[in-house]
């Protein structure tokens, strides 16, 4: 009789456990509601039982409809995994391999030497297409992948680096990929991940979807807001001229986003990686295995996920997704099973994820070490710097303290970790100011959510 008791004890403990982290998490997500720091839907599940889940905020302002847990979201580059699921389709088919030339499929482009591989792990060296629409194309139409491929092909923008030299975050690499996947299967992008992705895992909410581009009207869309400085209020992106131009003419292209979902379906995707419905164990282990550059140095990205050591935590796979009026991120835990989904749909500055992860893995808050940075040190950083066409961080120094504003954001101070080297407090971010062989600086890099972005000094 005693080990029945010593069982249900048990039970009871666990179950204590799991309520106490549900009422920390809703405490953490509803404190920065109230402070207008967050706004969409959050879902934390432990072994694929959700333990907290809740939508914070509007789904459309003009209707003043609510966000609930149907709401579907515009996921940015957290569609990059879906993209790279289907090239691992294909090769499962037996339809191409990871060692594959791009020019086996797209022999205009003027790149030799790149694999579907390093199209997939980053390191291709491609130039960011985006440039070359800011420069060369008419915003009040909109492009397609194919527009991409012929502005590469007629205006043939030199590569970073040999491919496979290093890693570079690429949303031309997976537009590419997506337009590979269209070419060799007969189908469009979203057919082909429609038919073989969310329809088997019964992902009823999940879609390609370009608003703009589409005529049609998904029903509980989550409209996705910018916050308008000039009338002081949340507006859609297409009515802000810093991100209009952008949101407009670049909304044809999939493969680097396009993917729409909800929480709820992005749990049933969790879940399906676990399985084989899709894929094989092995060929899903190898997606989540970090790159090998050249020289054989490791880089943290594998197929369309990026792969990180937590401390506390253990190994993590995760994307994150950023667009002018979306930012969402996907966490999975693949040694503890424990999975992070957050979906927000407004501009808002509050640290989610950091302390997520603190509450779901009991960690200890790490108090960063600040230094002293001279101002004539500081004021070497002063400038803009950009991350992809209509999107900056603005850095500035005003009272020997340095601030950095992010696009459609609030301005921030930045904490001196070293001196090259700077963190903020409001969010777990950080940024590394990069010098030339002349000691000028040319470009930063931001590092959050286990990605390296680099932005260059207009």
């Amino acid at each position: 009789m005693r080990k029945v008791f010593v069982f249900i004890g048990l039970l009871f403990s666990v179950g204590g456990v799991a309520q106490d982290k549900t009422l920390q998490l809703d405490s953490l997500f509803s404190g920065l509601y109230n402070k207008q720091q967050f706004f969409g839907n959050v879902l934390i599940a432990d072994k694929g039982s959700i333990i907290y889940q809740k939508s914070f905020g509007k789904a459309n302002h003009t209707s003043n409809a609510d966000l609930n847990a149907e709401s579907v979201f515009e996921l940015a580059s957290v569609s990059k995994q879906f993209t790279a699921m289907g090239i691992m389709l294909l090769k499962k088919q037996s339809k191409l391999n990871y060692e594959d030339s791009l020019r086996k499929f797209i022999p205009e482009l003027p790149y030799y030497n790149i694999t579907i591989r390093q199209l997939l792990n980053h390191t291709s060296g491609l130039p960011d297409y985006m440039q070359l629409f800011t420069i060369h194309w008419d915003r009040t139409k909109i492009a397609t992948n194919s527009d991409v491929i012929s502005l590469l092909a007629k205006y043939k923008p030199a590569i970073h680096f040999v491919p496979g030299e290093k890693w570079e975050y690429s949303n031309t690499g997976y537009a590419l990929l997506a337009f590979i996947i269209e070419k060799t299967s007969g189908k469009s992008f979203g057919e082909y991940l429609q038919k073989n992705i969310f329809q088997p895992l019964n992902m009823k909410r999940t879609l390609i979807y370009r608003r703009r581009y589409e005529k049609k009207t998904i029903p509980n869309y989550a409209f996705g807001y910018v916050y308008d400085r000039n009338k002081k209020q949340f507006a859609l992106p297409d009515s802000v001229n810093e991100t209009a131009g952008i949101v407009y003419c670049l909304d044809g292209i999939v493969g680097d986003g396009s993917v729409n979902a909800t929480v709820n379906d992005l749990l049933i995707w969790d879940r399906a990686l676990y399985t084989e419905k899709l894929i094989s164990k092995e060929m899903m282990d190898e997606a989540f295995q970090p790159g090998t550059l050249n020289d054989g140095k490791k880089t943290n990205y594998g197929f369309g996920w990026a792969v990180e050591e937590v401390k506390g935590a253990g190994k993590i796979v995760n994307h994150s997704g950023r667009w002018p009026e979306y930012n969402t991120y996907i966490e999975r835990n693949i040694e503890k099973d424990k999975t992070i989904i957050i979906l927000r749909n407004h501009e808002a500055p509050g640290d989610v994820l950091k302390k997520t992860r603190q509450v779901l893995y009991d960690l200890k808050e790490e108090v960063k070490k600040e230094m002293t940075v001279s101002p004539d040190v500081l004021k070497q950083y002063v400038g803009e710097y950009e991350l992809v066409p209509g999107f900056t961080i603005t850095v500035t120094v005003e009272n020997d303290k340095m601030f950095g504003q992010a696009t459609g954001q609030n301005k921030f101070e930045l904490f001196a970790e070293k001196e090259y080297l700077f963190f903020l407090k409001v969010v777990d971010a950080k940024l590394e100011f990069v010098k030339d062989e002349k000691g000028e600086v040319k470009s930063l890099i931001l590092y959050q959510n286990g990605q390296e972005i680099p932005g260059k000094k207009k």
